[in-house]
């Protein structure tokens, strides 16, 4: 029977050993355009090494259902990974603290509408897990030379389900 993993909602303090939550809440840095729009300004740790750059992305990913098996983890050691969904819908966020160069044990998040996320540099993280459709994000993460992925497959998987109510 595998181990089962409750999903949390998605807070700054939770998440903050693992990324940055990305969404506008409470009052913007700076109003411009005319008074009309509201700044939330430089909310991600963008980080990367070598000769890496920032690039925008879009990812399409196919819905997935709970309870959802997780397999595996994976980790960029050479680039923070941003992902902002495209449509106001959650997706699943599951992370892991380092172990001595292994993913210790899972935890999952459920991000809440308008909520996106930026995975720091080396941070061990479950694949992109949107919970409807269309699961349609940009991503903006490093893009250049060098092997910046690194996956890990568990000798049993954990099963992430519902929040405790």
């Amino acid at each position: 029977m595998p181990e089962t993993i409750r999903i949390e909602p998605l807070t700054t303090g939770a998440f903050a050993p693992f990324g940055d939550v990305l969404e506008a809440a409470g009052a913007p840095d700076k109003v411009i355009n005319q008074g009309k729009c509201g700044r939330y300004h430089d909310l991600a740790a963008l980080d990367f090494t070598g000769d890496g750059s920032a690039g925008v992305s879009l990812f399409k990913s196919e819905k997935r259902t709970l309870p959802y098996k997780l397999e595996m983890v994976e980790r960029h050691p050479l680039g923070s990974q941003a992902f902002l969904p495209m449509s106001l819908e959650p997706f699943l966020v599951i992370v892991c603290p380092d172990d001595d160069g292994r993913p210790g044990r899972p935890r999952a998040f459920r991000t809440h509408p308008g909520q996106g996320i930026n995975f720091h540099r080396n941070t061990w993280h479950g694949v992109l897990t949107p919970l409807s459709d269309p699961g349609l994000f940009a991503v903006v993460d490093r893009i250049g030379t060098g092997n910046n992925l690194e996956e890990f497959w568990f000798d049993s998987p954990y099963l992430v389900t519902e929040e405790a109510r």
